[in-house]
């Protein structure tokens, strides 16, 4: 409480899973010192806003979360993250904006908006009712690593979040365990790097990873972004354990090996087919996910035809494409041989038509299969019942009708058919 008074909060964030992370802990902190989060800003008193500027689209919609925040009369709002701190001078001068914080000081926001000291929380478990004013949502991500000593030349991202920096495997295991005393029924690891945890410390991810199944009881256990130079053919033999979910997230960004040395990407087609036959090889059904850009500077037709045919060689079940986004303070930024826009659009629509192929020739192989299912959420209710919807353990998303809501809760579904990228099926 600030002077003995509880305020009104309203929580929202953009971008990535790190964000979402880092501002449910934000609401587990305001909660433990006695304030109240409220679902929209027109309730509130202070809000918190978590930006992104990982695209010029994500640093816009930065700057308008704040402006409709301002416009439903929140009289204090804090900015922070990676558009904040890129930006702090013109976040400030936001409407109603008081103060920011940017991203080296966002652990301690709380405490710092509060004067209060960061060892007086007694934090709630991570509980899975989900935060008012965002979307509903029964994992829950654990920060474990933050920043990233890469230099992708398109990416700001390692600029607003500085040097790499691993979370103490004890702090890690402490927020699993509270998530699971929340009623969490899956953990998904993220950070900005998340490859790279526990190397400043002659640790890898398998080490942590290894740690999570053996000293918790996690039931479902999912690995967000990985770079694919952070892994060998070994890493894979950890889905052994079950508990681990069959599905990979490796961002490509691009299939041509002259286009992959301009980005700075640590990382050959070759070398990224040898990893991606060796998880297949060892994962059954294994969901392979991924992130290409279009249009990257220099990027000729020669290069696009090399990552479309490389997309299509690859067959991933699902992906990001986004068209290139010029990003001041990078190297790619300055080089020569920008594509024009018009064309971007047009590798993008090429790309994902693509992906959009080899996801459904996925997806169709489960046509008669029984997945576990966790759902996320409630969409309608009917004749049938209610209408649920999440994901399975492959990242299928799922959707079947059920008597009675099940949010957060995991069944055996059988799959039916295939119906605008969502899978329905019977809960058995």
């Amino acid at each position: 409480m600030v002077n003995g008074l509880i305020m009104k909060i309203f929580l929202e964030t953009i971008g990535c899973r790190l964000n979402q992370a880092e501002i449910e802990n934000m609401a587990r902190q305001f909660r433990a010192a006695g304030h109240e989060i409220v679902p929209t800003a027109d309730l509130a008193e202070m809000a918190v806003v978590n930006t992104c500027a990982v695209t010029t689209q994500a640093a816009s919609d930065s700057r308008s979360k704040i402006r409709t925040i301002a416009k439903a009369g929140v009289s204090e709002i804090i900015p922070t993250g990676c558009w904040t701190t890129l930006q702090p001078k013109e976040a400030l001068a936001l409407p109603n904006v008081l103060q920011v914080v940017a991203n080296p000081e966002k652990d301690n926001l709380v405490s710092k908006v509060l004067n209060l000291e960061p060892s007086t929380f007694d934090l709630e478990p991570i509980d899975r009712t989900p935060i008012p004013g965002l979307h509903r949502r029964t994992r829950a991500f654990i920060k474990v690593q933050d920043g990233c000593d890469n230099k992708c030349t398109f990416c700001i991202t390692t600029v607003a979040r500085g040097e790499s920096k691993s979370r103490p495997l004890a702090d890690v295991i402490a927020d699993i365990n509270s998530a699971l005393a929340g009623d969490s029924k899956e953990i998904v690891l993220t950070g900005v790097h998340l490859g790279s945890w526990g190397q400043e410390l002659n640790h890898h991810l398998r080490d942590l990873v290894k740690a999570i199944l053996r000293e918790t009881d996690v039931k479902r256990l999912r690995l967000s972004s990985l770079e694919p130079w952070d892994l060998d053919a070994d890493f894979f033999s950890l889905w052994q354990d079950s508990r681990l979910m069959p599905h990979l997230h490796l961002p490509l960004q691009s299939g041509s090996d002259s286009t992959l040395k301009r980005m700075l990407r640590k990382t050959t087609a070759a070398s990224f087919r040898e990893l991606v036959d060796s998880a297949r090889s060892q994962i059954p059904e294994v969901a392979i996910t991924t992130d290409i850009i279009a249009g990257f500077p220099g990027e000729t037709e020669t290069e696009f035809s090399e990552t479309l045919e490389f997309v299509r060689e690859i067959a991933f079940t699902g992906g990001h494409v986004f068209s290139y986004s010029s990003r001041p303070g990078t190297g790619a930024a300055r080089m020569r041989g920008q594509v024009q826009p018009v064309i971007r659009k047009e590798r993008n629509h090429r790309l994902q038509a693509v992906i959009e192929e080899s996801a459904t020739a996925y997806r169709e192989k489960f046509i008669g299969q029984t997945v576990s299912a966790l759902w996320e959420s409630t969409t309608e209710y009917g004749e049938l019942g209610w209408k649920m919807e999440g994901w399975s353990e492959n990242y299928l998303r799922v959707s079947a009708f059920a008597p009675t809501p099940r949010w957060n809760e995991v069944n055996q579904v059988e799959l039916q058919e295939i119906h605008n990228g969502i899978m329905p099926g019977k809960i058995l």
